[in-house]
């Protein structure tokens, strides 16, 4: 049996080693999980203003209406407006570990509509958006690279449908 010294050491030793693994565990929970934030639709630095409107699209089948397809520049990014329904569908066609991004530009009521798909390479997502069908319409597709940087390549025109 050791002396009272050798056992208050190996005591706090014991408790200095529980205390590290207890700090790495809370850093771990702290800096590699997803916050809250991530989660929500704040996904790209336009979507914090009143002029845009973004949404993470829910994965769907397959999409109806006007279709097109970006180059490998843009991910062979696939978008679809339905304009009946006011949706946007989004394909991710690259395996690059991006989201697909859709994009539809309007003259009337709210400026920007992002639809994301981050559900992965070959999924469709669909979001549901609702803008005034009077005036000037672009649809444009790509990818999101980080929360400042959007890669999208103009697609097509239409108006009032």
């Amino acid at each position: 049996m050791g002396t009272l010294t050798d056992r208050l050491r190996h005591k706090l030793n014991r408790t200095v080693k529980r205390g590290a693994v207890l700090l790495a565990a809370a850093m771990v929970a702290v800096f590699a999980l997803p916050s809250a934030a991530m989660a929500e639709d704040n996904y790209y630095k336009t979507c914090e203003y009143d002029y845009a409107s973004c949404q993470t699209g829910v994965k769907v089948g397959l999409p109806q209406g006007q279709c097109m397809t970006t180059s490998l520049a843009y991910a062979y990014t696939q978008i679809c407006i339905d304009y009946n329904g006011d949706y946007v569908y989004v394909r991710d066609g690259k395996a690059d570990g991006y989201a697909a991004i859709g994009y539809v530009n309007s003259t009337n009521g709210v400026d920007s509509r992002y639809c994301r798909n981050n559900h992965g390479y070959g999924t469709w997502a669909r979001c549901n958006f609702d803008w005034a069908e009077a005036g000037r319409h672009a649809a444009s597709a790509g990818y999101l690279e980080q929360f400042y940087v959007m890669h999208l390549d103009y697609l097509w025109t239409w108006y009032d449908n």
